[in-house]
């Protein structure tokens, strides 16, 4: 059990008395491992790993402990993360709650000019229905209001925010959303749509700037972001891939590594909205040029097929459950959507695809496979993130067109998406079996690269590999579709090389080897060994990023 021969010179870390779990199948287990220069130069045994200390050389002692590669969280909004000046609305499941939550925020914020809450859940209004302006306004009166869901799909205002906002019967195209307007009087409701797409594009979040929406200030970004920062390197995630950027949002990174707040290496994916330019693509090509190095890399592009399941603007194959036709609308026509991926891929971009329905898969995987009879085979590595409901005519195909399947576990777990949830009453039981089959993607040879989604579901990868291993609450109970979990070491590969491969990271990170960063993390428990139930409240003991200790309880 060794992979190197003697020392050319003492470490500059030795880590000793550890269960390594490489993730490495040509040496999968180790006792001791040695780090020089940022990078691992040995693992073996103990009784080796003198050869590798000298007078100044760290002797960190494991105790017996786990140690993994650092955690590679594939999908994690770091920069939108969660807002402690806004009105935290999550696990908040009636109406009368939510108005609770924000009557004692506003007694805390008298003189707020706005009242933002962030985390509200659709199923709280009850029956299906969506929330509307009236919903708020009792508890918001002449203050506008401003609360986003817990998927920042959709924003939900008050009137006041509405005429805040100029939005009106005659203006409902608006640059941060579509207002969504009943259909028999024509007037908005409070409710705005497609706020991933618009919101959070540049333009829209320049447009919420310019109309005084406090939550889209770059100084409150800049919050958000160092705060998840902090998270991610406490729960050993390494390196983060941020999904979602556009050229101004580069400044906040920049920012952070320049105050030492960047502890985790990041991955930037830059947004790609409709009405995109070839003059817009030279400028993502240069940023990915000057933004290249090992610890913040700028590249993919982000793009939408279709929405979410939960206010049913996600695009099914069949009508949504108790609907007669209504089944979601993709954002593109398919034929413009593989022409558009087919250019991209010419260009040599590798896209991160949002697709959440069957149907939006399949236009999806059919853009992938135009891409590749019009460009030929080349290793694009791209993604479908979500994968959330598809149709197993398709699970075969990821792995023959060699797209990744960028996949979120928490969100598959009974007390997310299970029965009584909006997810799981919108797409009807007789469509369960396809809910986030990451065993049956998995068994096909499907790459699978792990996430969090934070800040719609929690960041801590001890709380993903636990719902991908049991699809279980975090509180235990009845699993749902029990068939799709996968074995906790498939789990811990999703988040380790399956994300590095994910993000052609491999021959650098994702597995304690050889020549690779020592980026890894040391933990409170045996996840490998211990029962499924004992998964979450695991801490990161130590992590190392570059062979350098940049966190410790």
């Amino acid at each position: 059990m060794e992979s190197t021969a003697a020392a050319p010179r003492p470490a500059d870390l030795v880590v000793r008395g550890a269960r390594v779990h490489t993730v490495d199948p040509a040496l999968p287990e180790a006792q001791a491992m040695a780090v020089a220069d940022g990078r691992i130069v040995w693992l073996g045994d103990d009784a080796d790993a003198g050869a590798w200390t000298g007078p100044g050389t760290r002797v960190l002692d494991a105790a017996g402990k786990l140690v993994l590669p650092g955690f590679i969280d594939a999908h994690n909004h770091v920069r939108l993360g969660s807002d402690d000046a806004s009105a935290q609305l999550a696990g908040a499941d009636t109406l009368d709650e939510v108005h609770a939550r924000l009557t004692a925020w506003r007694a805390a914020h008298p003189d707020a000019e706005w009242i933002e809450g962030e985390a509200f859940d659709y199923a709280a209004l009850g029956g299906g229905r969506l929330p509307t302006a009236a919903d708020l306004d009792p508890v918001t009166g002449d203050t506008p209001a401003f609360v986003l869901s817990y998927d920042v799909h959709t924003a939900w205002l008050n009137t006041a925010a509405l005429r805040r906002l100029g939005i009106d019967g005659d203006r409902t195209d608006l640059p941060f959303g579509t207002a969504h307007t009943d259909p028999e009087t024509g007037r908005p409701t409070g409710l705005v749509k497609d706020f991933a797409v618009k919101g959070l594009s540049r333009d829209g979040h320049r447009a919420l700037q310019k109309l005084g929406v406090p939550w889209a200030s770059v100084e409150r970004q800049y919050r958000r972001l160092v705060k998840s920062l902090d998270d991610a390197i406490g729960y050993g995630i390494t390196t983060v891939v941020e999904p979602q950027n556009s050229l101004d949002d580069l400044a906040l990174f920049e920012r952070a590594r320049a105050e030492g707040r960047l502890a985790s290496r990041l991955v930037a994916a830059l947004f790609h909205p409709r009405g995109t330019t070839a003059a817009d693509l030279d400028d993502f090509a240069a940023a990915a040029r000057q933004y290249a190095d090992d610890r913040l890399r700028v590249g993919p592009l982000k793009l939408y097929i279709d929405d979410v399941v939960e206010p049913r603007t996600a695009a099914l194959l069949e009508p949504y459950a108790g609907c007669r036709h209504h089944r979601g609308d993709t954002y593109y026509p398919p034929e413009e959507f593989a022409e558009l991926l087919a250019r991209l891929d010419a260009r040599g971009f590798q896209c991160f695809v949002h697709a959440t329905g069957d149907r939006g898969i399949r236009v999806a995987l059919d853009a992938f496979a135009h891409a590749r009879r019009v460009n030929g085979e080349r290793d694009s590595r791209h993604q479908i993130v979500h994968v959330e409901c598809l149709d197993p005519a398709d699970t075969a195909r990821f792995a023959e067109l060699g797209v990744v399947a960028c996949m979120q576990p928490r969100h598959c777990a009974p007390d997310v998406a299970g029965p009584g949830k909006d997810w799981a009453e919108n797409v009807g039981p007789e469509r369960w079996t396809k809910a986030w089959p990451m065993r049956s993607l998995h068994a096909a040879g499907a790459r699978l690269a792990f996430s969090s989604d934070w800040n719609v579901a929690e960041m801590d990868p001890m709380t993903g590999i636990y719902t991908a291993v049991t699809r279980r609450p975090l509180t235990g109970g009845e699993p749902w579709m029990p068939e799709e979990t996968v074995d906790v070491e498939t789990a811990v590969h999703g988040y380790t090389m399956g994300s590095a491969y994910a993000n052609f990271l491999e021959h650098e990170r994702g597995s304690l080897t050889v020549g690779k960063a020592a980026d890894f993390v040391v933990l409170s428990r045996d996840i490998l060994r211990v029962p499924a139930e004992d998964i979450p409240g695991t801490v990161a003991e130590t992590v190392v990023v570059a062979g350098e200790v940049v966190h410790a309880r």
